[in-house]
Formats: C-alpha cells, sequence, structure tokens
C-alpha cells in the first residue's frame, strides 16, 4: 500500500515554481526523479527537494492540468511547517515572482517591496515613459 499522498496546486509556471522553492531555502534536483517516501517506496516527480530523513518532496506536471502537483509522503513530512503553510508560503512565493517577471517583462521596475507582520508583501512599481 503507498503512502504517497498528491496535493493538486495551480502552480503552472516551472521558473517560478524553482524561484519560489529557493526563497523557501530549497535547491530543488529537476529531472526525470524518483521521490522517495516509506520502506524505498517511489514515486515520479520533475522536481524534489531532499529531506533529513531520506523521504523526499516532489513536485510533478499533471499533463492534463498543465499544473505542478505536490507529491509526497505525509507521513515522513519533516519540514518546520506543516503542508498546509508549506504551500500556503510556496503560493505566496510563487504569485510574487510570476508579479515580478510580468511586470519586468511590461518594462516595469520595483521601486519598493515590504513585507508585513502579518506576512504580507506589498510592491511599488514604476514605469519611465
Amino acid at each position: 500500500m503507498s503512502h504517497f499522498s498528491t496535493v493538486k496546486t495551480e502552480l503552472r509556471d516551472r521558473e517560478a515554481l524553482l524561484a519560489a522553492l529557493g526563497d523557501l531555502g530549497h535547491a530543488p534536483r529537476e529531472g526525470a526523479l524518483s521521490v522517495r517516501g516509506y520502506r524505498g517506496q517511489t514515486q515520479q516527480a520533475d522536481l524534489a527537494i531532499d529531506q533529513a530523513n531520506g523521504a523526499d518532496i516532489g513536485f510533478r506536471l499533471n499533463a492534463d492540468t498543465g499544473c505542478y502537483e505536490l507529491v509526497t509522503d505525509l507521513e515522513l513530512w519533516k519540514q518546520p511547517v506543516p503542508v498546509e503553510r508549506f504551500l500556503a508560503q510556496l503560493n505566496q512565493r510563487y504569485a510574487l515572482r510570476s508579479i515580478l517577471a510580468a511586470t519586468a517583462e511590461e518594462g516595469f521596475q520595483v521601486s519598493e517591496q515590504t513585507q508585513a507582520l502579518d506576512g504580507s508583501i506589498e510592491l511599488v512599481v514604476t514605469r519611465w515613459a
């Protein structure tokens, strides 16, 4: 019996996902990877984060939805925050990275970025015509 869980996300942009994971202090491996779980069980993934206990956190592209799914053995989750909080932090950083990429593409520059005590991020972008 597999211990793996798959969590659907709305994460579509690989580069923004990689940058967001980096912002959270993770350096994911890339490629066709086997994500490790309970008693050597594995699942395929496109990105993987190593955990100290030998289990991995993976992300795999779902061809039907075009979104990356989180795939991991939740029984072996060894992050400083629960999976729900991890995903909330990841989604926030992903959104920030997506916005930064889109604004740069449109010729904007970030003139101010602040993070409030509640964790929200405020950006001020400018563009000179």
